[in-house]
This record gives C-alpha cells, structure tokens and sequence, in this order.
C-alpha cells in the first residue's frame, strides 16, 4: 500500500520497499562480481594482462560495496545526531526576551562538538512569586547527562511554581535528583552511576528587584552594576546534588537588590575554565567589566556577543568544557513594592 506524510505530497514508500532499495546495491555489485567471474574469459585466463583486469574488476567491486557501506553509516549517524540534537532543544529551549520585565538572553556551547549534547542546564520562569532562574551543570556528557539535565529540568519548571519558598524547590530537585540516580543505577547495573551529581544556582528576583539564591556547588553570578562587574556573593555553596545530602536548614542567601539597568551573568565553570596557548584561565569577570563600563543600560544580547568572541579568541580550540551563559537585565523603570507575608498568603490562596 503506498503511503503518503501527513500534509505533503511526496510519496514515502513502504518500510519493506526501502529495505530492498537498500540491499539492491550490494547484490548488484556481487551479480556483477559473479556474471565477470563465470562468463567473461578473461577471469579464466591465466596471463598477466587478463589477471591485472580481473583484479582491476574486483577491486572496483569490493571498492563500490565498502563505498555503500560507509554512506549508509554516515546516514545513520546523521539521524541520531539530529534526533540527539532535537531532544537537546526541546530540553533546553531559548528562553523569552522578556520575563516579568526583565530582558533575558541564553547561549550554549557543549563540548562534544560530534554529539553536540552538553550537560549544561538552564531555565527561567515567572511565577506568582517572582521570577526563578535556575542554571546546572551535570557532571558528565552524553546521553546519561542528557537524561539528568530532563530529570532536572522537569523537576525545577514544575516546583517552580508549586513552591512558595525558594528552599522549598531546592528539595524538590533534590528528591527528583535522588530517583534518577536510583533509576539509573537500577537500569545500568552500573554503581559508579550513583556518584553522578550536578551543580545548581537558583535565584528568586522579586518585584521591587530583591535578589534570592540558593547555591548547590555552583559558581556565583557577576552582577553588572554602574561600571564593574562583581560576584553576587562570596558565601560558600552548599553541597552538588546527588551523593551529598543537603542540610535540614536552606536559608535563601539576601543578595541586595537588581536595579533598572543592571543586569546579571549566569554562567557555567567552562566558561572561566577556558585556556589559552599559555594555559591561562579566560577572564570572565575582566570581560564584563568591560561590558559594564562601555555599555548602560547592558542587554543581554550585547553581554552575550562580547563574551563570546572574546572567549573564542582567547581559546585557542574549543573550550574543553560545556559553556553555558544566562543573562538577565532589569528594564523595569518603576517598581512595586515586593508583597509582604499577608499579601504573598492571599496570591497563594488563589
């Protein structure tokens, strides 16, 4: 029966024609491999002229079967490239220009250049108790930091919205964190498996521009402001996600406040990890300070751009390490006061 995609016209034949489509190479150069050998007197003849023929023929043959071979590999790999590729963006989708007022913009460099999969994470989403942003980075690439980053993800983009205390989302990736790792192990057969962790960051901005976080062994933000580029924080972090329980308190770190204009880079350890010929980390805070002094109000494409090129001209390949950035810039000229512990009760009522 032939069959025809949904909305195109072009004909797909069926799944048993395609096959002998594909086996109809090969059996044709071994036809002809048969056919020369059995009915073409050269191949019996026994003289130099007719044995460098024959050998001309065969290597012709055998060179045509490798030949076809290799282009049916080449086009497997391309289908799971791109099927790997696919599952990349719907995990790890561009986020909106604007959230809530403010101006976002997101880059993701992974390191498997072949695979093009990263380990990576990134995420922002208004919600009725702020704007969260969350930002990871997965120990690991492949596929199995594939599957961590959805397990993460989907975890953060759901809690996100559930809870209403930063520390209470923490948990929740914690707890999906936890199951994976034991889903995981359970169907590798692998303990090694069990050490995997990832490193999270998770902010809260609220209205009035009051910055939260929570840090699970990740590296602090730059916050841009005036003309300098300065950690969010010094606190220690606590603990990656995975072997290493968190502890019983969560206290969300107060950063100060993000005001109109200022903006701030999340990044990933690949980011300042980057060497050069010399074997030099790259700069990154150097880098936006120089963003910060040349450029205000700073979008966050423009953050972006200038990092970039300067980190790929600093870096003599390719980083070495997924590079995942995350820019948030506050546009908001007018701000409403946050809601107080009343106000914050009666939205949750809704």
């Amino acid at each position: 029966m032939i069959r025809f995609k949904p909305g195109a016209s072009r004909w797909v034949p069926p799944r048993f024609l395609s096959r002998a489509f594909t086996l109809s190479v090969p059996v044709a150069w071994g036809a002809t491999a048969v056919a020369y050998r059995m009915t073409c007197p050269l191949a019996r003849d026994d003289a130099l002229g007719a044995r460098l023929v024959s050998s001309a023929v065969l290597c012709t043959v055998v060179t045509g079967l490798v030949m076809h071979v290799r282009g049916g590999l080449l086009r497997e790999v391309r289908r799971a490239r791109a099927v790997a590729e696919a599952a990349q963006d719907a995990l790890l989708r561009p986020p909106p220009p604007r959230v809530d007022g403010l101006a976002v913009a997101a880059v993701h460099l992974p390191a498997d250049r072949e695979a093009r999969i990263g380990g990576d994470l990134y995420e922002v989403i208004a919600t009725e108790h702020g704007v969260r942003a969350l930002i990871g980075d997965v120990r690991g690439h492949g596929a199995g930091a594939l599957r961590t980053v959805a397990a993460v993800l989907g975890s953060f983009r759901e809690a996100a919205h559930d809870e209403a205390e930063l520390a209470g989302v923490l948990r929740r990736l914690e707890r999906a964190m936890a199951r994976h790792l034991r889903e995981r192990v359970a169907a590798e057969s692998d303990p090694a498996v069990a050490e995997e962790f990832v490193t999270v960051l998770l902010l809260e901005i609220l209205p009035d521009g009051e910055v939260r976080a929570l840090n699970c062994g990740h590296p602090w933000p730059y916050r841009l402001t005036g003309a300098r580029a300065e950690p969010l924080a010094r606190a220690d972090p606590l603990p990656p996600l995975g072997p290493f329980p968190l502890p019983a308190e969560l206290p969300a770190l107060p950063c100060g406040r993000l005001l109109p204009g200022d903006a701030l880079v999340l990044h990933t350890d690949g980011a300042e990890e980057a060497r050069d010929r010399e074997g030099r980390f790259f700069p990154l805070q150097d880098v936006l300070t120089e963003v910060a002094r040349t450029r205000r109000p700073t979008p966050p494409g423009a953050v972006l751009r200038s990092v970039l090129t300067a980190l790929l001209r600093h870096s003599v390949d390719p980083p070495k390490d997924d590079v995942a950035l995350l820019v948030l810039s506050d546009e908001r000229t007018i701000r409403r006061p946050a809601p107080d512990h009343h106000e914050r009760a009666r939205l949750r009522a809704r």
